[in-house]
């Protein structure tokens, strides 16, 4: 098993995105803290760290962080190379700068018209014909239905502040796991970054 650990909260920030530009949930930011509990949830990385290397043994988890991934991809292929026992390989000049980030998505022109085509999109899915939806996606008729809305904004730094608290316990303990400093993902770290800006 291989866990690849980012920023709790740039995380969580992504993956509403994500959810919120594939019309799987029809909720702002703060709503969607409060009713989506996967944000919150997938983010205890400490917690489900530990389940998993009493489920598969420690020796079977290995421990990644995407800010390796990103310094050094091909540093980072290797040790999972040598981790899952198979020759190491060298990453193709386009692998190591195709970068897939939430960054540029939008909130859809309609979330209930990006909800509906989600769903015909999973069904196609289900029934072996992905293809189809492989060439909508490549195809113009992708902006029927994903994206067109409003840029993303950023947390109000209120918001964020509330939002890396509820990690801090999570991230002292993963250091105290792992042996690594993330200090940079604590409460602490963004209020100093946060003063330092104004």
């Amino acid at each position: 098993m291989v866990c690849i650990f980012r920023n709790p909260v740039d995380r969580l920030v992504s993956l509403y995105r994500v959810k919120r530009a594939y019309g799987f949930i029809p909720w702002n930011f703060e709503e969607a803290l409060h009713r989506d509990p996967e944000l919150i949830e997938s983010g205890r990385y400490a917690t489900h760290l530990r389940a998993w290397q009493r489920a598969f043994g420690s020796d079977q988890v290995l421990t990644t962080f995407f800010d390796d991934l990103r310094r050094d991809p091909q540093q980072y292929v290797h040790a999972l190379a040598d981790f899952i026992g198979i020759p190491r390989f060298t990453l193709p000049t386009d692998a190591l700068k195709a970068i897939y980030t939430s960054e540029t998505m939008t909130h859809p022109r309609s979330y209930y018209r990006t909800h509906r085509a989600s769903k015909v999109a999973d069904w196609l899915k289900a029934r072996r014909l992905g293809h189809l939806v492989g060439m909508i996606n490549s195809s113009p008729v992708r902006k029927l239905f994903l994206g067109g809305g409003a840029r993303f904004s950023q947390p109000t730094q209120e918001l964020s502040k509330c939002v890396y608290e509820l990690f801090d316990s999570e991230i002292e303990e993963l250091e105290t796991m792992v042996n690594r400093d993330l200090s940079g993902w604590k409460a602490s770290s963004t209020t100093q970054v946060h003063s330092s800006e104004a």
